[in-house]
């Protein structure tokens, strides 16, 4: 799953804020346009995938409905669904921990967005190559080509890896990232690794039969264990109307714990709704993310401070934020539904 430039992100926030009131009056408008339920936007991190696939259950099983919700799913935006959700044009959306980095850098929010649920509860990202060509660990990227989104957190986090494991970054060559398809470009010899996130490019791989190399950055340092992907949902919104939040969580709660207990049906919802996602390894994914939407927590989409507070001092004593990012901030479980 293809990562956007957070760079953007700060370029386009005090733009991006000034539709906030023009997006929340639009919302509100159509909320009574026609129909008794709440209109809700959800925004998409990239093209849909089995990261969205509690969504479309709950849209498909009339989850959204029975809470009284209309719900749309969008595409996002060039500059990312941070973007539109703290501008108040979606009130939910899908992120990940490493994006907010720029909305939550300083003592006041650039972006006014808040992690709700957490979509898996361990990242699944690591870096993935062909069988045998030697990048079995991180000091393996050493002489081999590695395809970047040229992003300072994720160099970083690539850096930390390479020399926890006694190699020398300097000797990665950088490519700059244009891949649309992970399997294709390793197979073709266009790059020699990249970072994917199992559940959808490693899966892939899997199900085209091509024999890979991968390693979890996980598996290297517990701090990069951080939440990925995550709801993130609009600060205003949050405050002015907790209450369908939390409807709309219920739902979305429902819908993932339906597609954690029948990955053949969920998969088949989602190739429902969006017809051009191959449903072979819809079905492959939706298996392996089965065990990983819930996994060792107590119910889906909560989120552990001391995992979230880990990841964020990672970047703040690597000096990656504008401004230090403070602890026990930027995420709530308060809208989850309590636990069973």
């Amino acid at each position: 799953m293809k990562k956007k430039l957070l760079a953007a992100l700060v370029c386009l926030v005090m733009a991006s804020l000034c539709l906030a009131g023009c997006g929340s009056e639009q919302a509100a408008e159509e909320d009574t346009a026609g129909t008794d339920n709440t209109k809700i936007t959800f925004v998409l991190d990239w093209t849909p995938n089995t990261n969205h696939t509690g969504v479309y259950v709950a849209q498909e099983l009339g989850y959204f409905e029975e809470a009284g919700l209309d719900v749309e799913v969008v595409q996002p935006p060039d500059d990312g669904a941070e973007t539109m959700v703290g501008s108040g044009q979606a009130q939910f959306g899908v992120s990940f921990q490493d994006y907010m980095v720029p909305a939550l850098s300083g003592s006041e929010k650039t972006i006014p967005i808040t992690a709700v649920a957490a979509i898996l509860q361990h990242n699944l990202s690591g870096i993935m190559s062909a069988k045998g060509n030697g990048i079995t660990s991180p000091k393996g990227l050493e002489g081999k080509s590695y395809a970047t989104w040229e992003l300072p957190i994720e160099q970083a986090i690539l850096k930390e890896c390479v020399e926890e494991d006694g190699g020398d970054f300097s000797k990665v060559e950088l490519i700059p990232e244009t891949i649309d398809d992970e399997v294709s470009a390793l197979k073709a010899g266009q790059i020699d690794s990249i970072w994917v996130y199992y559940g959808w490019a490693g899966v892939n791989a899997e199900v085209k039969d091509f024999p890979i190399d991968y390693f979890a950055f996980k598996d290297i340092d517990e701090a990069f264990d951080y939440y990925s992907p995550v709801i993130i949902a609009n600060d205003d919104f949050l405050a002015s109307d907790p209450d369908t939040a939390k409807a709309f969580l219920a739902a979305v709660s429902k819908g993932y714990e339906y597609a954690a207990e029948n990955p053949q049906e969920a998969a088949d919802i989602l190739v429902k709704a969006n017809p051009e996602v191959d449903a072979d390894l819809a079905l492959a994914s939706q298996k392996y993310l089965a065990d990983q939407y819930i996994a060792d927590a107590d119910q889906w989409g909560v989120i552990n401070a001391d995992r979230w507070n880990g990841f964020y001092q990672f970047i703040n004593e690597k000096g990656l934020a504008e401004e230090e990012i403070q602890m026990d901030y930027g995420f709530s479980n308060d809208y989850l539904p309590a636990a069973k």
